[in-house]
């Protein structure tokens, strides 16, 4: 019995079909949704979301964050941002974290908010290298 997952960014629907399993990056760590499963809600960090199909990985989906909220028969991802690994630019990603390290440089170090917002957005931007360079 295959499992419905949708990933959803704010431009728009990026996937919606029936695969066998979906592995995406919690903040707690990597966790799976497959059918049956327990409904559950959580926090996403900023990594790949693999698709599953006959125990093979078919599709792979970088997302920046977000929330997924899985059924014993759906999973729907609400990604801050999400995009097929393969259109992940390396160059546009190290770009993208020179700029931030600048701002986290320059940024009041006894500001812990705007420090968490950074940090998390860093993180995110370092796992979209790690991803896209992972030749997959």
């Amino acid at each position: 019995m295959p499992i419905q997952i949708e990933i959803i960014s704010p431009e728009k629907v990026l996937v919606s079909r029936e695969v066998d399993m979906v592995v995406m990056p919690g903040m707690e760590g990597d966790i799976a949704a497959m059918p049956e499963r327990a409904p559950m809600m959580l926090l996403l960090r900023g990594g790949v979301v693999s698709l599953y199909e006959n125990d093979t990985v078919t599709d792979r989906y970088f997302v920046g964050g977000g929330f997924a909220d899985m059924t014993a028969t759906r999973c729907t991802i609400l990604a801050d941002e999400a995009k097929p690994v393969s259109a992940i630019s390396i160059d546009n990603a190290t770009a993208q974290l020179e700029a931030l390290t600048e701002v986290w440089d320059k940024a009041d170090k006894n500001d812990i908010s705007r420090l968490d917002v950074l940090q998390e957005k860093i993180l995110s931007v370092r796992a979209e290298i790690d991803a896209g360079s992972s030749g997959f």
